[in-house]
């Protein structure tokens, strides 16, 4: 049978398109009738149409001037690859629209999906299609003479060099990690440009090896990648490296929040097919300045239009609306902290800072050292008559130091460093809860001993032990505690805790069930802290990015190198707005609940009731205990749930008002796990570890600024 009676579709237009090559402004050289038949397949379609010149004059024709005509035959000099044909549709599609090339090499192994309509501008009638060929047919049917190859497997090892030999320029448009890595490895060895567009914030990223054959890939940005290392992580596992590539801090508040969401409620990175529209746009102008011979760096930009959309109305004249920034070079980087850490200043060493001290100053500095919530230090000393009186200070407004209490567990803490000080100072050391249970007032008797023992530094001992006190953040190896550990927590260092009032009690959680739970607990309680705007931005104050006045920094905190550029996320507030919004979020939780699950041992001191004073009595034991299990070689971190210090009702609503009943189930549970009673109080919560970290030294007040 003839092919034009096997075709279902037979079209020919060619007289009109005769009469609009003659009509041009500047006359055709060719034969304006030459014409071809083309059969598409796929269609079952054969359609008649000019021969190449005329086509293609006639096609481009309304290019002019944006792109002349010598420009135009410059094009089709070129060619081009497009690896991953999802975004890399758009960015194929877009490159031929505008004859930007002559040759034009496509590769995906991947078939079309109806999940991928929403984005690749396929049809229904392309469901089961290889993308690559989903692409080269929508070209072929733009235009059959420009010369369109099909790379239907993955990007491998094996298939890479054939792909880029005779390539004047890479589209990089996948989403595997791995295989971005190989395209740019494998394209800076052969000393091809790299062009990407992320169809986020419009990103689009130049990489010019052909320029700089030593450039870092990704802009130096993530340091030196292990491939295969990389193709046996999951997606979860990889986010870190691509917020790291994209900044984190400037990503789209959306794909941020869903970057927290990946393998949880997302299975992928969402994508729309307005941005991937704009990312076909976007790479086709990059290529246009290739084929202008203008200038196109190294770099990265932004054309966002969001941003520029909020600026409508306000007088703005910039259509990108961005902090775009050009990366001229590699970005300077820290393999092991990431992109956005800094050298810390580490903080003077404070057992070696006590010794150039006399007694009292090492008292106050020891007092100083105190654990305290968020690092705060909130207490104030008094000097009079050689009595040290320590006194809260005034409020912090920390939103989960409800009633004051976590500042009175915290002076309890520092009312026992004092004693401690005191007493290997060669000075009384006297200890009294003076006041009464609801305004008590600890003080240390600070004059001298009248046998005082002035070895000020014993190779061992207790205030060695307490001003080497240190927050271990590191994961523990979970197993379980020696007996001679355990001991440790039901042992003393001081004979008596000062006072007649019924003493606080530890509850020892070991039992992996147990510590199953309050790890789950706990990450839950950190969900509620990131999705509640006061308590959020409490969180980021009290957790600088980089070396401060007081606390520690991101750095400093034992993060897993996956954690630290989600740590930028974890920052911004629109981000969390959008995560609470959607019901989402439970991500927040997961390091905290990984950190507890690693522990062999969690302890609760209790409160015996719900006033001050058994709240300052309760530091003293838990910062005896702490200072005792450091001193046995355990790591110690506290942690402190949304709920520990608030009372039911009216705490939980003032605290987290859209979470309060929430709230309220997590600590009737926590009360449950660790027995307490009606009167007793959760006052502090240590993870007790094995671990080979030491832990930062976390910055302090000076002295001067806690003696008023």
């Amino acid at each position: 049978m003839h092919l034009r009676e096997a075709c279902a579709i037979t079209l020919d237009q060619t007289h009109r398109q005769i009469e609009a090559l003659a009509a041009l402004p500047r006359p055709f050289d060719g034969d304006p009738t030459e014409t071809r038949w083309v059969h598409y397949p796929w269609r079952s379609a054969l359609v008649r149409l000019l021969a190449p010149t005329g086509f293609n004059r006639l096609r481009l024709d309304r290019n002019r001037h944006k792109i002349t005509e010598q420009e135009q035959e410059r094009a089709r000099t070129l060619s081009i690859g497009v690896v991953g044909l999802s975004v890399g549709h758009a960015v194929a599609h877009t490159l031929a629209l505008e004859g930007l090339c002559g040759r034009i090499r496509l590769a995906d192994f991947d078939q079309l999906e109806l999940s991928n309509l929403n984005r690749v501008p396929a049809t229904v009638l392309d469901l089961g299609v290889n993308k690559a060929v989903s692409a080269a047919r929508r070209i072929a049917e733009l235009d059959p003479y420009l010369v369109v190859e099909v790379l239907e497997d993955a990007i491998t090892e094996g298939t890479i060099d054939a792909f880029l030999d005779g390539l004047d320029l890479v589209a990089e448009e996948c989403d595997s990690f791995d295989a971005k890595v190989l395209v740019r490895d494998r394209a800076r060895s052969a000393g091809l440009p790299v062009i990407m567009e992320t169809s986020d914030g419009g990103v689009l990223d130049v990489e010019r090896f052909d320029l700089e054959p030593d450039r870092p890939l990704f802009h130096g940005l993530v340091g030196d990648l292990d491939r295969e290392r990389l193709a046996r992580m999951s997606p979860e596992e990889k986010v870190p490296f691509a917020l790291e590539i994209l900044d984190g801090g400037a990503i789209t508040p959306r794909m941020a929040a869903s970057a927290l969401e990946l393998g949880r409620t997302l299975t992928t990175w969402p994508q729309t097919g307005g941005d991937v529209a704009l990312g076909g746009a976007s790479v086709a102008a990059a290529a246009r300045r290739l084929v202008r011979g203008q200038p196109l760096p190294s770099g990265r930009i932004r054309v966002d239009l969001d941003v520029a959309l909020d600026d409508l109305g306000s007088g703005a004249s910039t259509t990108d609306g961005s902090d775009s920034s050009d990366i001229a070079g590699p970005v300077p980087t820290s393999e092991a902290t990431g992109p956005d850490s800094r050298a810390v200043p580490q903080p003077v060493d404070p057992i070696r800072a006590a010794r150039g001290m006399d007694a009292v100053t090492t008292v106050l500095h020891a007092a100083a050292r105190a654990p305290s919530l968020g690092n705060m230090q909130p207490w104030r000393f008094h000097l009079a008559d050689g009595t040290l009186s320590l006194h809260p200070a005034p409020a912090a407004n920390l939103p989960d130091d409800l009633a004051g209490r976590a500042t009175l567990v915290s002076l309890g803490g520092a009312w026992f460093s004092a004693t401690v000080a005191a007493r290997a100072m060669g000075l009384r050391g006297t200890s009294e809860l003076r006041g009464d249970l609801l305004e008590p007032r600890p003080t240390v008797d600070l004059t001298v001993a009248e046998s005082a023992d002035l070895s000020i530094f014993p190779d061992e001992g207790t205030l060695h032990s307490l001003l080497g006190r240190r927050t271990v953040r590191a994961p523990g190896d979970g197993l379980p505690l020696r007996q001679d550990e355990l001991a440790v927590i039901h042992g003393s260092m001081l004979a008596t805790l000062p006072g007649d009032e019924v003493p606080p009690r530890l509850h020892q959680l070991d039992a992996p069930a147990d510590l199953t739970t309050l790890a789950d607990l706990l990450g839950q309680s950190e969900r509620i802290r990131f999705l509640t705007p006061r308590l959020h931005q409490d969180w980021v104050t009290r957790h600088p990015r980089a070396a401060g006045e007081v606390g520690v920094s991101d750095a400093e905190r034992a993060l897993a190198p996956a954690q630290v550029p989600i740590q930028t996320l974890l920052r911004r507030p629109e981000v969390m707005d959008l995560l609470r919004e959607w019901g989402a979020g439970y991500a927040l939780g997961a390091d905290t609940a990984a950190r507890a699950g690693s522990a062999s041992a969690a302890v609760v001191v209790l409160a015996a009731d719900g006033s001050a004073g058994a709240h300052v009595q309760a530091g003293w034991a838990a910062t005896d205990l702490w200072v005792r299990a450091s001193a046995a070689g355990l790591a110690v971190y506290p942690m402190t749930p949304v709920f520990l210090h608030a009372e039911p009702g009216a705490d939980l609503a003032s605290l987290a008002p859209h979470h309060a009943v929430e709230l309220a189930e997590l600590a009737a549970r926590f009360r449950s796990l660790i027995g307490a009673t009606d009167g007793e109080v959760p006052a502090m919560l240590l993870l007790l570890s094995h671990s080979s970290a030491t832990g930062p030294i976390s910055r302090r007040r000076a002295i001067d600024d806690l003696t008023p």
